[in-house]
């Protein structure tokens, strides 16, 4: 005759996953006979006119008077066109005469822009103040019509 397919361990597994299911469920039994009632009024949150989260609903008498539709604004304002002088002077951090190209740092803001030796009216060298303008590249803004300082 065969031999029965369980084994000790088995069995003790799955004693230990009744008993397991059997505590969850007297758990289950307690957390109901204790609770308070969690009905939708219970779990329900309210905003003041402080932006403040309470359990008590807004006073009707404390509303304000009608909102236009029309005058809310949905999305990002639009920018007012600022006045700005396109010409920034900045500083030569670092310049290769050999490849051609090097880098200003914007005394204003403290920006770094790539700036090409064609993009150049007359030759630089580190640490000579520029001034210059900033134009969209390839791949990202650069510094043209740098001129040297004096």
């Amino acid at each position: 005759m065969g031999r029965s397919q369980e084994t000790f361990s088995k069995k003790e597994k799955e004693k230990k996953r009744l008993k397991k299911r059997q505590e969850k469920a007297v758990k289950r039994e307690e957390r109901k006979a204790n609770s308070s009632g969690g009905g939708l009024d219970n779990m329900m949150a309210y905003v003041d006119e402080f932006g403040n989260i309470t359990d008590t609903p807004p006073d009707p008498t404390k509303k304000k008077e009608e909102i236009d539709a029309e005058s809310i604004e949905l999305g990002v304002p639009k920018r007012e066109e600022e006045e700005f002088d396109p010409i920034r002077k900045g500083k030569v951090e670092f310049f290769n005469h050999n490849k051609g190209f090097g880098f200003i740092r914007d005394l204003d803001t403290q920006d770094q822009y790539f700036v090409h030796i064609n993009d150049l009216k007359e030759p630089i060298d580190e640490n000579d103040k520029v001034s210059f303008e900033i134009e969209q590249g390839l791949k990202g803004p650069k510094a043209v019509r740098v001129d040297l300082i004096k």
